[in-house]
């Protein structure tokens, strides 16, 4: 390939969205294991933002040594450019998505708002036929949070959190509460313990009960007008798409033997109170795996799992996306469009 450069959009230093720039910048190196996907869309996520802003919600300590300029994203969905060496499973044009080098990008060396991304190959999967580019790439962080905290981990990578190692908990017949359940991870949770058979409580805002049910909620509580902790009893499982200081509201709602499982731990203090009442609390860090997206491909591709778009926006337009997120209330995932038709 001729091209030095490509438009992406970088950020010099921490702040808002205004930070966020549409400008040239090289091309990828492409080392060997990896391929060059030349991006048609990108997912955003929450460490999008948290990497904008400098991840000031973490203790100093844990927060990534940065190197500007950075490109946010590690989400994408796109056609395979070139391959490198020792490349075997994937070939020039054929259509993959990923989730790029997270989490050993934190720092930003996932650069998903980009035109062109060098990808391992180990991360990568095809794509599902049955879905566009845009809903492609909506899927895979938020997808695999819910599958690696609910289904299979994937990886023996110790969360330094916890002390005992994360493990899924069987669903089949069970009653999961999942809150948060209209947003990125929360709307795919809710699909994933439908079809491994459980009774799902949806908890979500005001507008989205009929969203929820379409996905196959059996139930809804719309959090503005009551608290899920006053009405629901003996859950087998909480997933707790929002986590956070709070969470700890939901151990009430389980059952003895049951589980909480916050997906952003940081805050939790009821460590106490989860070991009186027989509760088990767990957490893992979401991990690029390009085995499990080729699982999932399947899902997607038949309809078992439905991605939902909030919104989307051009890639030069990265800063109304991120403005977006910031109002929340997000119902499923907000996209950049790369390549305008695909």
């Amino acid at each position: 390939m001729s091209r030095k450069t490509m438009k992406a959009v970088q950020q010099h230093e921490f702040g808002g969205p205004e930070m966020l720039r549409y400008e040239d910048t090289p091309m990828p190196e492409l080392q060997p294991g990896e391929v060059l996907v030349r991006v048609h869309a990108v997912g955003l996520n929450p460490p999008d933002w948290y990497l904008r802003d400098g991840y000031r919600m973490l203790p100093p300590e844990w927060q990534p040594q940065v190197s500007f300029p950075v490109i946010l994203g590690t989400d994408i969905s796109g056609v395979i450019e070139a391959v490198g060496d020792g490349v075997k499973n994937f070939s020039v044009g054929e259509e993959v998505y990923s989730m790029v080098r997270f989490p050993s990008g934190l720092a930003g060396g996932s650069r998903a708002y980009a035109e062109y991304v060098s990808v391992p190959a180990t991360e990568i999967a095809l794509k599902p036929k049955g879905i566009d580019h845009a809903h492609a790439a909506a899927a895979p962080m938020s997808l695999l949070t819910a599958w690696q905290f609910m289904i299979e981990q994937g990886h023996d990578v110790q969360n330094p959190l916890q002390p005992t190692k994360h493990e899924p908990v069987p669903l089949e017949g069970k009653l999961v509460l999942v809150n948060g359940a209209a947003g990125g991870v929360g709307h795919f949770a809710l699909q994933l313990a439908k079809w491994k058979g459980a009774h799902v409580v949806a908890v979500g805002s005001d507008g989205h009960e009929e969203f929820l049910r379409s996905l196959g909620a059996d139930e809804f509580i719309d959090y503005t007008k009551s608290a899920a902790e006053d009405i629901v009893r003996d859950a087998d499982l909480v997933i707790d798409a929002v986590g956070g200081p709070t969470t700890g509201r939901f151990l009430r709602t389980l059952k003895r033997g049951g589980a909480l499982f916050p997906i952003f731990p940081l805050g939790f203090s009821g460590v106490e109170e989860a070991e009186k009442l027989g509760v088990t609390v767990s957490t893992t860090q979401v991990r690029s795996s390009g085995a499990q997206l080729a699982q999932l491909a399947s899902l997607l591709d038949t309809g078992v799992v439905r991605v939902a778009i909030d919104s989307a926006f051009t890639l030069a337009n990265a800063r109304q996306a991120h403005e977006r997120a910031a109002h929340g209330h997000i119902r499923g995932k907000i996209v950049l469009s790369v390549i305008d038709k695909e």
